[in-house]
């Protein structure tokens, strides 16, 4: 059992107190659902509001009551396993950066392999016409190995058609596949897992959920892609053996060990490929990708920009447990909700579920999380009434990653109150709540490519610095 070093987070946490140079801790998020007439208002003692009454997931209980959430402390970022102060930027990015890397694969995601060495990458589509001349359409199916057997993942790709040289690409990872998540029916056709025959199926045709506008962002000078999450791996129990996980197996083998890739990592590494593939584009600049997923798949994009530095932005909305929200809060779902058998064990290691029922023993949290993205732009989005996936946790998250962001020279929040809905915090740690529910809104993607112009075009240096595992 590892025994992290820990800070209370709390008034009294030393180290915040120190980089947040004393301010009254305030926190204020409005919830349309806590009570029928007003929002909800936390002192710096976070009052206690019983907002909500209990109920259960997975037969556990679910807390959406302040009074409930209890007392939790916060490893430091900025403090090594072995209690000693990080001090300077390369003691970040060689020491302690790496260590938070391999304790959330060992104990959150999981290890995975690196890139295969006879990857293929095969340009089916070239230079296709898109929305009237608008956009370039490119297709590519991304092949693990030079038999091209086995899963594979397909990406799209839109570029401006008037571009003159290499553009930013923005990234979406969809609950849809391909051919149903952009409006255009020049797209290869796709297709899905049947959860019932545990098969790949042809995708029915029609609106996909979750479905991209691309024009705003060619308009913009930014191309986009799109893949299907689960092109390379399946998102239900029992189907690790189906999909590149199984690859990696031994020979009776049914499950990962339980430091091993978790599904969720198995998409992360499929975008980790994706970028293999980016930087042979010569169209695409691959030092301007940005990221962008919702609850699972912002888990994903979250854990991919973490372990890949060549990420250079990164927008999660609504990722929760397990992805933004900090877990050491007993709020929504849980570490417990999420591991129980019934529901997402699948999606990580399986030293994960260990710490279901003694959370504050976790050596990672959300915030660690958050930090191993600085000093790259990252943009949380969620909803006044997405209380499952806890906004304040986010927020609360976001703030506790400020010092790494801060160390490296990048700019975190610059507040300690939660901004009202619509009006985002669009800082190199960002955050933005909507008037709503799970998952980002229509007027949401107007700020998300905001986000994305000002970190993009503010100026020509590079964001990724350090080495991570791909």
């Amino acid at each position: 059992m590892r025994n992290p070093q820990v800070s209370t987070f709390s008034l009294n946490n030393p180290w915040t107190m120190l980089r947040k140079g004393f301010k009254s801790f305030s926190w204020r998020i409005g919830l349309a659902s806590i009570a029928a007439s007003s929002s909800l208002l936390a002192s710096p003692l976070f009052a206690q509001v019983a907002d909500a009454p209990p109920d259960t997931v997975a037969d556990i209980p679910v807390n959406y009551t302040e009074a409930l959430v209890g007392s939790y402390t916060l490893p430091d970022p900025l403090t090594m396993e072995d209690g000693r102060p990080v001090q300077t930027r390369e003691m970040w990015w060689s020491q302690r950066r790496p260590e938070l890397v391999r304790l959330f694969e060992e104990y959150q995601y999981g290890r995975s392999p690196g890139r295969p060495n006879d990857m293929v990458f095969h340009v089916f589509e070239s230079a296709g016409s898109a929305f009237g001349g608008r956009a370039i359409r490119r297709q590519v199916t991304l092949y693990f190995n030079r038999d091209r057997t086995g899963p594979d993942l397909d990406l799209l790709i839109y570029l401006p058609a008037r571009a003159t040289g290499p553009v930013p690409i923005f990234l979406n990872v969809s609950f849809s596949p391909n051919s149903n998540a952009v409006a255009d029916s020049a797209i290869r056709p796709s297709e899905v897992w049947d959860r019932e025959t545990r098969k790949r199926v042809p995708a029915r045709p029609g609106r996909g959920f979750g479905r991209i506008d691309v024009l705003p962002f060619l308009e913009a000078g930014i191309g986009v892609a799109t893949v299907y999450y689960a092109d390379l791996d399946p998102d239900f129990p029992g189907g690790a053996t189906l999909g590149i996980r199984g690859v990696y197996m031994d020979e009776g083998q049914e499950e990962p060990a339980p430091d091993e890739w978790g599904a969720i990592a198995a998409w992360s590494w499929g975008l980790r490929r994706v970028m293999d593939y980016f930087e042979t584009d010569p169209d695409i600049d691959h030092e301007r990708v940005a990221l962008f997923g919702a609850s699972r798949v912002g888990k994903t994009v979250l854990w991919t920009a973490a372990k890949d530095p060549r990420f250079a932005l990164v927008i999660a909305s609504a990722s929760g447990e397990g992805g933004a929200a900090l877990s050491r809060r007993n709020y929504g779902e849980t570490v417990a909700h999420l591991t129980a058998p019934s529901r997402y064990r699948y999606q990580f290691a399986g030293n994960y579920a260990k710490y279901a029922d003694r959370v504050n023993e976790l050596p990672v949290d959300a915030h660690l999380l958050l930090a191993l993205i600085a000093p790259r732009p990252v943009l949380l989005q969620t909803g006044t009434e997405d209380r499952w996936s806890d906004p304040k946790g986010e927020f609360l998250a976001a703030l506790a990653a400020e010092p790494v962001f801060e160390m490296l020279g990048a700019k975190g929040l610059d507040t300690t109150t939660i901004p009202p809905p619509g009006q985002p915090i669009l800082n190199t740690l960002g955050f933005l709540i909507h008037e709503g529910g799970h998952g980002p809104a229509p007027a949401d993607w107007p700020i998300f490519l905001e986000f994305v112009k000002k970190h993009f075009f503010a100026s020509d240096s590079s964001p990724n610095e350090g080495a991570a595992s791909q």
